[in-house]
């Protein structure tokens, strides 16, 4: 298990989300896993924020089941967004799909590698 790191009081309501840092003791694997985005197996991206974040946070979780881990394996999360209005979608979905406390990275962007790509969703795991 890693071990989540609050010394010093984070804001209220954002301790189910957030570690100020984040301990993988030795002797685990660590698993780095690119950028994911709201792309559909048959490549087609929805329009929506939401329809792409929930898409992009499966496709991390089938990434982690294939190399024998899962959500609360999980370290760290940086978040890419194209649109700072989507921040509270985001916290929304994410306090709902990643019931864990990772420390994590909140980035806003101005593009990501496709005009119709809003989120892109990058991790490191241990296990």
């Amino acid at each position: 298990m890693n071990i989540r790191h609050n010394p010093i009081p984070v804001a209220p309501g954002f301790e189910p989300i957030y570690a100020h840092a984040v301990e993988i003791a030795a002797g685990r694997r660590t698993l780095h896993v690119s950028g994911q985005i709201g792309q559909d197996v048959d490549g087609s991206v929805p329009p929506s924020f939401e329809e792409q974040f929930r898409l992009a946070i499966g496709n991390l979780g089938a990434i982690l089941r294939g190399a024998g881990m899962g959500i609360e394996d999980v370290a760290k999360l940086t978040f890419f967004l194209t649109r700072t209005a989507d921040l509270p979608k985001l916290r929304e979905i994410r306090r709902e799909l990643l019931a864990i406390s990772p420390a994590v990275t909140v980035l806003v962007v101005s593009a990501l590698a496709g005009p119709d790509l809003l989120i892109e969703v990058e991790a490191v795991a241990a296990a």
